[in-house]
């Protein structure tokens, strides 16, 4: 389901969508409130919501959505400067998040990986998660000196370093020469030993650990 308040940018984005073989929009909505109620009626696997929409915001309706169960995933559409927006979806409970910018193979991509199951930053958001952390604005989730990272096995380490550098299963797996099933398996035992429910969490807690560091400067 895609939601969006522009008549134009919902039917630019339902048209890429529709284009896929496997994808296919069930629904539209242009605010909210709409899609809240659309949802409950259509019960689509993943909605591409917009933030700012006159009535019901995104995040309220990410927030309603996710709440009521039956594995609906939410991936938010964001930008660069409005970071504050992605915490918050965060907290009501978005599955992904997606630059408004995009290339359409990106978008389709993306909702993929978010219907499959799995989490979806974009690296550059993940990168501007982290550089937000340092500065306090994301909560620490454990404590700093935490013996937890020596539970990890050396490829679970491996698998770590990648997944807070935004990076998907699939991409992990041709890094590290294992199958995308393989890397699955070692992201659930990661997430397990770490005690953390996602890997926004994973990459909050690897830089309160010390394992990564903000990017400093422009760095591209």
């Amino acid at each position: 389901m895609v939601v969006d308040d522009q008549p134009v940018v919902r039917a630019g984005f339902a048209a890429i969508i529709g284009a896929e073989p496997d994808l296919d929009v069930v629904a539209q909505a242009g605010d909210g409130a709409a899609a809240v109620v659309l949802a409950a009626q259509v019960r689509p696997d993943v909605v591409l919501m917009d933030v700012r929409m006159p009535g019901m915001d995104g995040l309220t309706a990410t927030r309603l959505l996710t709440a009521s169960g039956g594995g609906l995933r939410v991936l938010v559409l964001t930008t660069f400067d409005l970071d504050e927006y992605v915490f918050e979806a965060l907290r009501c409970g978005a599955s992904g998040f997606l630059l408004k910018d995009a290339r359409p193979a990106e978008l389709v991509d993306a909702i993929r990986v978010v219907a499959s199951g799995e989490r979806m930053l974009a690296p550059v958001v993940t990168r501007r998660l982290i550089d937000a952390f340092a500065s306090g604005t994301v909560t620490r989730v454990a404590p700093a000196g935490s013996p937890v990272l020596d539970t990890l096995t050396p490829r679970e380490s491996d698998v770590l370093m990648l997944l807070v550098r935004g990076r998907s299963n699939a991409e992990i797996g041709a890094a590290l020469g294992v199958a995308t099933g393989t890397v699955k398996a070692h992201v659930n035992a990661v997430l397990g030993k770490l005690g953390v429910r996602d890997r926004v969490q994973a990459t909050i807690l690897a830089y309160d650990l010390g394992l990564v560091r903000p990017r400093t400067g422009d760095q591209g």
